[in-house]
C-alpha cells in the first residue's frame, strides 16, 4: 500500500551537542556532524518526494549560547552554501534563507545570497534555512509589514484574511507544514513554523540529528500517514 507523502517536511534539528557530548567531543563537532547530515536528509527527502523541506538551522534564541559557538555555527552555514552548492544543483535542490537577514554576518549573507541565485530555477525540491529564524519574529515581521502597506496605500484593509497575511511571512511562496520532526525525544515546538504548523503533524524521536537516518524519516512518514488516515476516517 503506498504511503501519502508530506508535501512540506519540517526538521528541528536537535541533540548536536548531546550527540558530542557523548562521545567526548567539543559541541562543534557535533555541529558539524549535523551539517553533514543535513545534506544527506535533504538528498533523501528529494528522493522520497517530499517537495518543501525546513531545517531548523539557528533560532533568534540561539544566540545567547557562547559566541564561539555561535561564530563556529555562522562558518559551517557560510561553508555549507559554497561548498554544497554543486550538490545543490545536480539534485535540483532550490535553496532559500527562511528568517532575518538583519544581525547575520555578511560573509554568510553572500554566500547564501550567491546559491539562491544560481539555484533559484531548481524545481526538485524546495530547500528552506531557517536561520536566525523565530515564529514569533516572523508573525511580528508580517504585522509590521501590513501596517507600513496600509499607511502607504498599498493595501486595503479589507483585502487582510489568512491567506493575505501568509503573503507577508518568510519565504511566501512555501505552503504550510505537513510533518515536523524533532529528533532528540523533546516534545515542544520551540518558536518553529508557528503561524504554518496550525495542521501539521508532530512526531518527537530519540534518536540524535546526527544519528538520523532514511529509515527514521520512513518511520515519520509512516506515521504521519496514519494520522492523516485515521483523520479522514473520522471527518
Amino acid at each position: 500500500m503506498e504511503v501519502l507523502i508530506p508535501k512540506h517536511l519540517g526538521i528541528i534539528m536537535d541533540g548536536n551537542g548531546r550527540w558530542a557530548q557523548e562521545r567526548g567531543l567539543p559541541r562543534t563537532s557535533g555541529h558539524l556532524a549535523g551539517m553533514q547530515n543535513a545534506r544527506r536528509i535533504t538528498k533523501v527527502s528529494a528522493n522520497l518526494g517530499i517537495q518543501v523541506l525546513t531545517l531548523y538551522t539557528f533560532s533568534t534564541e540561539n544566540w545567547n549560547r557562547p559566541v564561539e559557538e555561535v561564530n563556529y555555527l555562522m562558518l559551517l552555514v557560510e561553508q555549507y552554501a559554497q561548498r554544497e552548492l554543486p550538490e545543490l544543483q545536480r539534485n535540483g535542490v532550490r535553496l532559500q534563507l527562511m528568517g532575518k537577514r538583519d544581525g547575520l554576518p555578511a560573509s554568510v549573507l553572500k554566500a547564501l545570497d550567491r546559491a539562491i541565485k544560481q539555484t533559484q530555477d531548481n524545481s526538485r525540491l524546495t530547500l528552506n534555512l531557517a536561520l536566525n529564524y523565530g515564529g514569533r519574529a516572523e508573525i511580528v515581521g508580517a504585522v509590521k509589514a501590513i501596517l507600513t502597506a496600509l499607511e502607504q496605500g498599498t493595501l486595503d484593509e479589507l483585502d487582510i484574511d489568512e491567506s493575505m497575511f501568509a503573503h507577508y511571512l518568510y519565504c511566501p511562496d512555501c505552503p504550510d507544514v505537513d510533518l515536523v520532526i524533532r529528533t532528540s525525544g523533546e516534545w515542544r515546538l520551540s518558536n518553529f513554523l508557528l503561524w504554518r504548523a496550525t495542521n501539521a503533524v508532530f512526531w518527537s524521536t530519540p534518536v540524535l540529528f546526527p544519528d538520523f537516518q532514511r529509515e527514521d524519516l520512513q518511520e515519520g512518514i509512516r506515521i504521519y500517514d496514519k494520522q492523516i488516515s485515521e483523520k479522514h476516517v473520522d471527518s
